[in-house]
């Protein structure tokens, strides 16, 4: 029995249902919408889809691109790629590690930042990179990480200041 048959999750169950293979297409659609996963939207797919909620919950932690958790307002990509590998990307992921205080795939307790690391953006003159929520920065340096903070904590809390 569904939790709740107008959850998204009971939506897009109902709209894949019937389409053999779609399981993670369903889920993208979901985190496309909330950001993540939650866990009450699994469970609606999970019944409405017919899939055991262990099936779902097996794709999502195999692919590291879902989140079982709320990422923060701003989501810190950084390019893990064989470029910004060379050109020194560990040492800009290191320093945003600990500006932030947290570990790859997290996000701050006030759930401002998630940092999380990605194979490549497509930017491989300006390695190394990190885009954060679309916009990109490139030719880092772990100095350059303070700054790059600094704008965002800035930007979110202007944001904040005119909803």
């Amino acid at each position: 029995m569904l939790m709740d048959g107008n959850s998204l999750g009971a939506q897009v169950a109902a709209k894949w249902r019937k389409k053999r293979g779609s399981l993670i297409m369903a889920l993208h659609e979901i985190q496309g919408v909330k950001g993540f996963v939650p866990w009450e939207d699994a469970m609606d797919l999970a019944v409405g889809m017919g899939i055991p909620l262990a099936r779902i919950y097996e794709v999502l932690t195999f692919y590291n691109f879902f989140k079982l958790d709320a990422p923060g307002k701003a989501v810190i990509s950084v390019c893990t790629g064989t470029a910004c590998y060379l050109k020194g990307n560990d040492k800009v992921l290191e320093e945003f590690k600990k500006e932030l205080g947290i570990g790859e795939g997290e996000s701050t307790p006030d759930r401002m930042f998630h940092l999380q690391s990605v194979r490549c953006v497509g930017c491989c003159g300006l390695a190394p990179v990190c885009v954060v929520n679309g916009k990109t920065y490139g030719r880092l340096t772990p100095t350059d990480v303070r700054g790059i903070l600094e704008e965002w904590r800035k930007k979110l809390s202007e944001d904040e200041e005119h909803k």
